[in-house]
């Protein structure tokens, strides 16, 4: 077995777009762990960010921090669909720069 065939995504993303983004990971299978489908969890959290001149932000405006609710959204996915299913994501994120972390995960057995 390769010790890196599975990876853990963390997304941060606004409520409103969850349904949205739980549809575009059912559409590259992330999230599947051996007889289920569509496995992910998400837990409210605060996020902060200040947008710098150039940037076109969702929520908040050019030179002020901001401090929004989120959701983060953890899902398993095979690093053989990892690029496919980051561009899923992004293609449903309303933000500019959506933060989503990758983290490899060693040897886990989610076949």
């Amino acid at each position: 077995m390769e010790p890196f065939t599975n990876c853990k995504i963390e997304i941060f993303i606004p409520e409103s777009h969850l349904k949205e983004l739980q549809k575009a990971l059912q559409t590259v299978d992330a999230g599947h762990i051996g007889n289920y489908d569509s496995c992910m969890s998400y837990s409210p959290v605060t996020g902060c960010w200040r947008p710098l001149e150039g940037s076109s932000p969702y929520i908040g405006s050019c030179g002020s921090i901001s401090t929004e609710p989120e959701l983060k959204v953890e899902v398993t996915c095979r690093t053989e669909r990892l690029k496919d299913t980051m561009a899923a994501v992004k293609q449903v994120h309303p933000y500019e720069e959506p933060v989503i972390n990758v983290i490899p995960l060693y040897m886990t057995g989610l076949e």
